[in-house]
């Protein structure tokens, strides 16, 4: 019986220990923009502001998110009244970001794939004008950038009904309750529940990867998972039982925990881009830590309760793998970390880039 305890403890502590960092309590600053650089602003409508701005904040180059409302006359709206959708508002979010980071059409393009553009009648399981798509331009070179995606979206056959999403001149905006700013890091768990109710993603995932294929620019990479015998070949017997068998590696005895290098993380299994050095810190629980994914469509996040705790599991979109959970007590600027097994990752040096097929992201190191 003892030897079956000091078992459970053993496994306990190495949970507990991706779930506390308190051993070391590292402060990182936010993202360093440059003094002689100007913060410039969009504002987008895509139906519930929660999940708008969880999507939009995991953006390299977004500085900061503003859940609110505007569209309507009403002065300093209440969230009941705009939900009761007599306003004339809509919930919206005012996204501030580094132009020499990321572009205003770089914005609109994440924005398309984070949209039902056709709905006239609100986003989801949300319904009403208050939750209707919405672009709002600050100035006649959005409104240009804006329309011309638009039309580019219409013309493209993604959908087979029209592209109906608004593009408005902006008025003003007011911020919602501070109690709805950033609600996905302060109720991850009831978000994670609303958000999976809702049919967002389950739409969005069916719309974008529906005809893929045939529309991938040439040369982009696709990733999808290898049958069971492949993987049994491919990965290390750790790395099959942290990635299929949702196992856990030892902390401070992985492969990147302490891993200084500048480059990405990509999924050992599809190689998909999952991290960037740019955002690993030490959390000083000895497993590879990141503020935020690299690519935010490639992470998958599920509620997990095993162990006697509520968790939220972090797996790879198309590998489907274990990769780790994802906490609330991560640095500024998002608060969260990212709590990944090595196992789970392969690591690309910024200097192989280009030859693994990962050159996009050559840029993100002041690179072509």
């Amino acid at each position: 019986m003892k030897i079956l305890f000091l078992l459970l403890v053993v496994t306990l502590v190495a949970v507990y220990g991706c779930q506390q960092s308190d051993i070391v309590q590292q402060r990182v600053k936010n993202d360093m923009v440059k003094e002689d650089v100007t913060i410039e602003k969009a504002t987008f409508a895509s139906g519930c502001f929660w999940c708008t701005e969880a999507d939009f904040e995991k953006l390299p180059g977004v500085v900061k998110v503003l859940s609110g409302y505007t569209g309507g006359k009403k002065e300093n709206p209440t969230y009941e009244e705009v939900s009761s959708g007599t306003t004339g508002h809509v919930e919206a979010v005012q996204v501030y970001y580094d132009p020499t980071k990321i572009t205003y059409k770089e914005l609109l393009d994440f924005f398309w794939t984070h949209v039902d553009p056709t709905d006239p009648g609100g986003q989801f399981v949300d319904r009403g004008p208050q939750y209707r798509s919405a672009i709002f331009y600050h100035d006649n070179e959005q409104k240009r950038l804006a329309e011309k995606s638009k039309e580019a979206l219409d013309k493209s056959g993604r959908f087979n009904k029209p592209v109906v999403t608004e593009i408005l001149e902006f008025t003003k905006f007011y911020e919602a309750e501070a109690y709805h700013q950033d609600y996905y890091k302060k109720h991850a768990i009831k978000y994670g529940y609303y958000r999976h109710a809702s049919g967002r993603d389950q739409f969005l995932s069916k719309a974008w990867e529906r005809n893929l294929e045939g529309t991938k620019p040439r040369g982009e990479r696709t990733y999808k998972k290898p049958d069971n015998a492949t993987l049994r070949e491919k990965l290390s017997s750790l790395q099959y039982k942290v990635t299929q068998e949702n196992g856990t590696e030892p902390a401070f005895h992985n492969e990147y925990w302490d891993n200084k290098r500048e480059g990405i993380y990509v999924d050992v299994v599809s190689g998909e881009p999952l991290f960037s050095s740019i955002d690993k810190f030490d959390s000083g629980t000895g497993w590879p830590s990141f503020t935020k994914p690299l690519e935010p469509g490639h992470i998958v996040e599920k509620e997990d309760s095993s162990f006697f705790m509520r968790r939220i599991e972090v797996r790879s979109k198309y590998g489907d793998s274990h990769l780790g959970h994802v906490f609330q007590d991560g640095p500024p600027s998002t608060g969260l970390r990212y709590c990944m097994n090595s196992a789970a990752l392969k690591f690309i040096p910024k200097e192989d880039l280009e030859k693994e097929g990962y050159g996009k992201y050559l840029g993100l190191f002041g690179g072509k």
